[in-house]
């Protein structure tokens, strides 16, 4: 892998390592570019703090030790620093107001949840529906179209308990506007070497029916995750499988 766009810091709360690990261990493998795209925090109205995610008074911390860390290494990678965040249109207004002044250089959009914290109802009570399905891919497409993430992490992590033709259509119909906006599905590594739900064979056949292209996201919680070199070739053999072109680098950002 030339470059990774997805990786996190032990500020979202799970993850680990420092991050002049996580940098070395990119510089390691061989990586040219690294973006980090911790998960974005959100400006909760009534007060709320998150647990799954990096608090706002993190937000300084992360990119003074990044800004630090791109100079001290600017010989050896590229260093972009970035978000991964859920799009919930209620809360954008705050967000962006609060991330104005950060030099942000990209964002992720990795739909984890369709509703915002505190989940009330919890979300487990209609996940894996086709109701959910639904407006999980409309969530991923209306957040796409404000124009501020730069590709979709783990677009499969929604799926349905039972098989469903309502499947194929929601799936074709987000791989289709990826692919009309040129831009590529991830195929997540950490997904894949855990033995999650994702990535989707189901998924990924219609992506390749549709022609999409694909990046390939580490999703590192942990250093090494940059450089294991078995999951990474199991990402690419995935890629292949499927016949989808690999894009290693996101246009823009160079």
């Amino acid at each position: 892998m030339k470059a990774n766009y997805h990786t996190h810091t032990y500020r979202c709360q799970h993850a680990t390592g420092e991050d002049r690990e996580y940098v070395e261990h990119a510089i390691a493998h061989g990586m040219k570019i690294l973006g980090f795209s911790d998960h974005c925090p959100w400006i909760f109205p009534d007060g709320y703090v998150s647990i799954i995610r990096m608090s706002p008074q993190e937000t300084d911390s992360y990119f003074s030790s990044l800004l630090s860390l791109k100079k001290e290494y600017a010989n050896d990678i590229k260093i972009y620093i970035g978000f991964e965040s859920e799009y919930i249109p209620e809360l954008m207004e705050k967000q962006t107001e609060f991330l104005k002044d950060y030099p942000v250089d990209y964002m992720i959009l990795g739909q984890h949840f369709i509703t915002r914290e505190p989940f009330y109802p919890p979300e487990s009570e209609c996940r894996g529906t086709e109701k959910y399905l639904s407006k999980y891919v409309s969530l991923v497409i209306e957040g796409l179209e404000t124009g501020l993430y730069r590709y979709v992490a783990h677009p499969d992590i929604a799926y349905l308990n039972t098989y469903s033709e309502t499947y194929r259509e929601q799936m074709l119909r987000l791989c289709t506007y990826l692919k009309e906006h040129n831009i590529p599905v991830e195929i997540n590594l950490l997904g894949l070497r855990d033995g999650r739900h994702y990535p989707s064979d189901r998924f990924f056949a219609i992506a390749s029916e549709v022609g999409n292209s694909a990046i390939i996201g580490c999703d590192a919680h942990f250093p090494s995750a940059l450089s294991d070199i078995g999951p990474i070739n199991d990402c690419i053999a995935f890629a292949e499988k499927y016949g989808l072109n690999i894009v290693e680098t996101l246009s823009g950002l160079e």
